[in-house]
């Protein structure tokens, strides 16, 4: 769904809702008192400025009897929630049997917890609105279903050093974060490597990237700059991306040595 289509849904949700409303002799304010939503947000939604919950489409059905016909638009809605990039980035984990991602200026997205990726939106200049960074925030959260998809896929991850120690979101951020990297690597199908700042070898210089293996036998890359995402699906680009990424793995800490130092940075954090 392009971003163009994502709007003709919500405009088209919101004018259902607008319609409904009215037919049933009720003014915004009146139908926000009735499912627990204020007048501004209820005007939002019809005007397509912002995305509904699927707990107010499911109100507003029972409210405005609908029969059911707003309800049905929760999954429509679900995919115009988040920016083309992050369905489209989604679309390819979900369809991935192996993921590996080397970060190295903050926790990779998909090990976040909620308050460390709000920290980080919130730090975004030009400044994101809340609306922005709400949108953001579920949209990266929502991504993290691909540790619990069945068959699982295998996710490997190399974190450099510097993230485990950056307070992004305050100390306390971090310490949760920290705790929360150790609760993911228990996962049988999750591995976590750090790269020390000791060392004098390091193949990933040229800046973070993710490779992942797509169930029909496809391999892509990713990278991601200051003002765009690029997927990359030349087979010598990739081929290069998989041979940088072995060497990384090769000369960061073991899972069990990763393990150990995060809980050692926890503990200097405490």
């Amino acid at each position: 769904m392009k971003d163009e289509e994502a709007e003709a849904v919500l405009r088209a949700v919101g004018r259902q809702i607008r319609l409904w409303r009215e037919s049933a002799g009720l003014k915004q304010g009146e139908l926000g008192a009735r499912i627990g939503y204020g007048e501004d947000l209820v005007s939002a939604v019809e005007r397509a400025v912002r995305v509904p919950q699927p707990e107010f489409l499911d109100a507003a059905d029972e409210v405005l009897c609908a029969g059911g016909k707003l309800s049905a638009m929760k999954e429509d809605v679900e995919k115009a929630r988040y920016p083309q990039k992050v369905r489209d980035l989604k679309r390819l984990e979900d369809e991935s049997f192996e993921l590996g991602a080397y970060a190295n200026h903050y926790i990779h997205g998909l090990l976040q917890t909620p308050e460390y990726a709000k920290a980080l939106y919130t730090m975004r200049r030009p400044a994101y609105t809340e609306e922005e960074i709400d949108r953001h925030v579920g949209a990266r959260m929502a991504r993290q279903a691909v540790f619990a998809r069945v068959p699982t896929p295998t996710v490997t991850f190399v974190q450099e050093e510097v993230t485990l120690r950056r307070p992004i979101g305050g100390r306390a951020v971090l310490r949760e974060q920290l705790e929360h990297l150790l609760e993911a690597a228990k996962m049988r199908h999750v591995e976590i490597q750090v790269m020390p700042n000791d060392r004098e070898d390091h193949a990933g210089m040229g800046g973070p990237f993710r490779l992942l293996k797509l169930k029909r036998g496809k391999t892509v890359g990713h990278e991601e700059g200051q003002t765009h995402s690029r997927l990359i699906s030349d087979p010598q680009e990739v081929q290069l991306l998989e041979v940088r990424y072995g060497i990384i793995r090769a000369q960061a800490l073991t899972p069990r040595e990763s393990l150990a130092f995060i809980e050692k940075v926890l503990g200097e954090e405490t």
